[in-house]
């Protein structure tokens, strides 16, 4: 599977988008329009085997409700994800058996080469 996650209203996804050259054949999925399902989540958890990987701690949702004194568990971050798109770290790059999470500069240009070395 060749998926990207995305927000497309956030400028870091578009540049990361456009930086990385997202070839055609990837599905993309703006996951403000359209939700993640819990069968997505589980293959992008199978891939990256934790829900606390894929939780965007940057989340305004994530600050106003003081989750940052809470201890969570996995699958209150699994829960979370699925209540509300924000919680996703964002851009998601699935390249096959790969996947690649967040927008740091080193996960971003791991992303390029995996798309563009195969």
């Amino acid at each position: 599977m060749q998926k990207i996650y995305y927000l497309s209203t956030c400028d870091t996804c578009k540049r990361i988008m456009d930086e990385i050259e997202i070839p055609q054949s990837f599905i993309k999925q703006d996951i403000k329009t359209q939700g993640i399902t819990e069968e997505e989540l589980e293959e992008l958890f199978n891939l990256s085997e934790s829900y606390e990987a894929l939780f965007s701690k940057r989340a305004k949702l994530y600050k106003e409700r003081n989750l940052k004194d809470k201890e969570l568990l996995e699958e209150d971050y699994r829960n979370l994800i699925l209540e509300h798109y924000t919680f996703l770290k964002r851009p998601v790059i699935v390249n096959n058996d790969e996947i690649f999470i967040g927008n740091s500069k080193k996960t971003v240009e791991a992303a390029k080469a995996s798309i563009h070395n195969n």
